[in-house]
């Protein structure tokens, strides 16, 4: 699996990360969701941009350069016209790289309809599901299990398309005000669960939805990062990133990526292995810290339950995506967590640089760039600048020096107001996006951690 392929016009299949389900194409791929064997679908061929391509993509407009990475995926199935007026379409927001010191670099990823990272995937896969639906005059339900930031880009992507119905399951008391009320103020074709339990209560629960044969006439599908839809449009911003900052040049290029199911540097790996010069990825996570463990010991733990801490998006305690990167790698980790084949462990340490941060360390940071630079960081972005900050320290000078580090912000600081409120006595501006969701009404329901109860609600509404 996943082998690179520079031929142009290539078949490209998508193949389960347990292997035991038969592949399928990019259409299949996206509305199912999860593959019926319980894996999750990477493609079999990751194309391989040439030079001349690489060199095109300099100067290119955000929207023409997502076709063209997205477009690599989906053969024939939509042609190139009809996904490049797609994307013009739904990325009508900036990408702001700032500069921060030297040749450091914040990618601010929170400008679009939700100000999280999360529209850029969203709103894209949305446009996508209801081509192929309107198309085959097929309806599906969305079911998306939420850590914060994906419940409401899927609810403001998914508002108002005929074909989809939407189901988004959060963690009660794990989510911040505003981010739930940008979930729960739609109607119509959104419904909004909140669960007594964890993040992974709720993704458990999303995948035992799945598997549910009294439910296989309902077309259940996903949203968040367990669907291929969700990563390969996220692909697209690493691309973007290396091209206004190293203008063509050769250079390699660092990225810290704050991580929680782990969907964002799957994304980032894609693009490195379709020729994307990443001299590596920093993984950093909150305390939840499975991940950082298993490139150390060898040995993988999910942290059950997962810990609940600031940079609440992050909160997960065993992320789905780890399946897909272990795949990358040579291995196959069932849905579970079971290693079934290890992975080449050398060569993960040797592109991902994984770190753990504490709450106290990820406020130390956000408090000391504010100090340092005048800008403000939110939770998640904070644990990426730390972890950024420790591996540039491992570097000897020579390494170190001019290469080029992009930390990505993945929310509007304006998201966790309170907190920097109670940090640091500033009041981050608000976005047109977020002023007017205090005052709408909210609907949602509250359910128990129990499965049976959430397929009785299915049954009964949809």
């Amino acid at each position: 699996m996943f082998e690179n392929e520079t031929v142009k016009g290539i078949d490209i299949k998508y193949i389960s990360t347990n292997l035991k389900a038969p592949p399928v194409t990019f259409r299949e791929a996206l509305l199912k969701g999860l593959a019926p064997d319980g894996g999750l679908y990477l493609p079999s061929v990751v194309p391989l941009l040439t030079s001349d391509e690489m060199e095109s993509l300099i100067g290119m407009e955000y929207p023409e350069l997502a076709s063209k990475i997205v477009g690599k995926y989906t053969s024939d199935e939509i042609s190139s016209t009809e996904l490049e007026s797609i994307c013009r379409a739904v990325y009508r927001f900036s990408l702001p790289v700032e500069h921060v010191d030297g040749s450091s670099y914040i990618l601010r990823l929170d400008q679009g309809p939700t100000a999280s990272f999360k529209d850029f995937a969203a709103l894209l896969m949305g446009r996508l599901m209801q081509h192929f639906l309107s198309r085959d005059n097929r309806n599906i339900i969305i079911l998306t299990a939420t850590s914060g930031d994906t419940g409401s880009a899927v609810a403001n992507a998914f508002a108002g398309l005929g074909n989809i119905r939407v189901i988004i399951l959060y963690p009660a008391g794990e989510v911040s005000d505003l981010q739930r009320k940008q979930m729960t103020t739609f109607d119509d074709n959104i419904s909004v669960i909140e669960i007594g339990g964890k993040f992974d209560d709720c993704q458990q629960l999303v995948k035992k939805a799945f598997m549910d044969r009294d439910l296989s006439g309902f077309n259940l599908s996903s949203a968040n990062s367990i669907n291929i839809g969700r990563l390969l449009p996220q692909s697209v911003y690493y691309f973007k990133a290396w091209a206004e900052l190293t203008k063509g040049r050769a250079d390699k290029i660092i990225f810290s990526v704050p991580c929680g199911n782990f969907g964002n540097v799957a994304g980032g790996l894609i693009a490195a292995r379709m020729g994307l010069p990443v001299s590596r990825f920093v993984i950093a996570t909150n305390e939840n810290n499975e991940v950082p463990e298993f490139l150390s010991s060898g040995t993988y733990e999910p942290v059950v339950p997962s810990k609940n801490c600031i940079s609440s998006a992050m909160n997960v305690g065993h992320p789905s995506n780890l399946a897909r990167i272990v795949s990358m790698y040579g291995g196959i980790m069932d849905e579970h967590g079971r290693i079934i084949k290890v992975p080449d462990l050398n060569l993960m340490r040797k592109d991902l640089f994984a770190i753990s941060v504490s709450d106290e360390l990820t406020r130390a940071s956000m408090k000391q760039f504010y100090l340092d630079y005048g800008k403000l960081l939110e939770p998640h972005g904070a644990v990426a600048w730390h972890g950024l900050s420790g591996y540039l320290r491992t570097l000897k000078k020579t390494e170190n020096k001019g290469i080029i580090s992009v930390c990505l912000e993945t929310a509007h600081p304006a998201k966790f107001r309170d907190e920097i409120r109670s940090l640091l006595n500033v009041d981050p501006v608000m976005p047109d996006s977020l002023k007017t969701i205090e005052f709408k009404k909210e609907e949602y329901i509250s359910l128990e951690n129990n499965y049976p109860l959430l397929k009785d609600f299915i049954i009964k509404n949809f």
